[in-house]
């Protein structure tokens, strides 16, 4: 069956915007989030891998999911991540990003202690029962150590508050057996994946890039569904609009760095709050920086039509 959109068709994977000394930076969240809103973000994921989860406090993650909410959540949905290898722990962060305002939850596979599946489904239920608004699973075997695999996500369907998938498990084959089996919302969190999995009856994309490019990320979803609904060929545009993102993509995604420190110098280099990562990460070097500054001016580069 389709997927719907429960939590939009274009997430951000917001960083944590800190201060110059590395305090939360309440100022900056408010202006980044309406930046991103205002830029075609139709939902925002605090406290993920990209918000640097790992490093913030409890307090801060409710503090941001708190701001945040305040100043666009009558705009866009505001997701909280949740996740720890702790599931009781788990289920205390949920309820404290309930009562900040978050309209849906996070929640990655329980890492680092590998659970065998009937533990992982044990978990997120667990979750979902005490949850008051809607989950979004994590998968990302790469990060966590731990698959949810295909037959345990068709199972976990069936809970009402289980809704959602972020989806970096790169196995498009899988990923479409459970859309084709289950009303999950499929988001993809590889950017190279948002318009395959899209094509395959997939909601939108949770994006790093969407920090610093949300109006050309999430130009590729709208070209896709602006053809389809007129009847034409739904490639062309889409796939020019995809391949027009990638070299950004790769370069924040996939050249060695985390997405969390690539977005933030290049958020610095465009003026927009961000300040520095918190250790153990380090922040890019001005070479690096550079090259994205450079691929991110090609990208957003007015077109010219050749036909004049």
């Amino acid at each position: 069956m389709t997927s719907s959109h429960p939590f939009g068709r274009a997430l951000c994977a917001m960083v944590t915007p800190f201060t110059s000394t590395g305090e939360l930076d309440h100022a900056g969240a408010r202006r980044l989030a309406r930046s991103l809103v205002a830029g075609g973000c139709d939902g925002l994921v605090l406290n993920g891998t990209t918000g640097e989860s790992p490093t913030t406090s409890d307090a801060e993650k409710s503090a941001l999911v708190e701001t945040v909410c305040a100043e666009v959540g009558d705009r866009a949905h505001i997701l909280a991540g949740i996740g720890t290898a702790d599931t009781r722990h788990t289920r205390a962060l949920a309820r404290d990003a309930e009562r900040a305002g978050a309209h849906g939850l996070l929640v990655v596979a329980p890492y680092y202690s590998r659970p065998p599946q009937a533990d992982v489904e044990a978990h997120f239920l667990r979750i979902a029962d005490a949850a008051r608004v809607p989950l979004m699973l994590y998968d990302i075997p790469a990060r966590t150590g731990t698959r949810i695999e295909p037959a345990t996500l068709v199972r976990l369907a069936a809970h009402p508050r289980v809704a959602a998938v972020k989806d970096c498990a790169y196995d498009l084959l899988g990923s479409a057996k459970v859309i084709a089996r289950t009303s999950l919302a499929y988001y993809s969190g590889c950017e190279e994946l948002n318009l395959p999995l899209y094509a395959v009856g997939g909601a939108g994309f949770v994006s790093t890039v969407a920090n610093v490019a949300p109006g050309p990320v999430r130009a590729v979803l709208d070209a896709y569904d602006r053809n389809d609904r007129n009847g034409r060929d739904a490639r062309a545009a889409s796939v020019r609009a995809h391949q027009r993102v990638l070299p950004l993509a790769e370069a924040m995604m996939a050249a060695g760095l985390p997405g969390a420190v690539t977005a933030k110098a290049l958020l610095a280099r465009l003026g927009q709050p961000g300040g520095p990562v918190r250790e153990p990460l380090r922040p890019a070097g001005r070479g690096t920086a550079d090259g994205l500054l450079r691929l991110y001016d090609a990208l957003t580069a007015p077109r010219v039509n050749p036909q004049g």
